[in-house]
């Protein structure tokens, strides 16, 4: 019996959206949104961050007076509470997203080996 790739993704999206980290998370985004100020810290946030990866990925350098804002958003972010919250469901929930990707890679990496364990 062939198995359809296709739909076990699609149930693999089902049951992430029902997870406790989603459900979780999506309340802490929420809550975000729905305060002004969380909002516009959390925005002022990801677009630093956006603005260093993609820095990065161009192969351009990161000045350390980009480094020290960097630093000092994110010390202001995690002190307000709901913005915290907010990152560390994002973080979780990034987390169970690495762990399933490593149970989905298991078949190649058996079959090509892991660079990472080879001498």
């Amino acid at each position: 019996m062939a198995i359809n790739l296709y739909d076990s993704a699609y149930d693999l999206e089902k049951a992430i959206r029902n997870s406790s980290e989603y459900s979780n998370l999506k309340k802490m985004y929420d809550e975000v949104n729905n305060d002004e100020s969380a909002r516009r810290m959390f925005e002022n946030f990801r677009n630093i961050q956006m603005q260093l990866q993609e820095k990065q990925m161009m192969g351009q350098e990161i000045t350390q007076e980009e480094v020290e804002q960097a630093q000092k958003t994110v010390a202001l972010v995690q002190q307000h509470e709901m913005v915290s919250k907010l990152m560390e469901a994002e973080q979780r929930m990034s987390m169970v997203i690495a762990e399933m990707n490593q149970i989905i890679m298991k078949p190649l990496e058996e079959l090509y080996g892991n660079p990472d364990n080879q001498q």
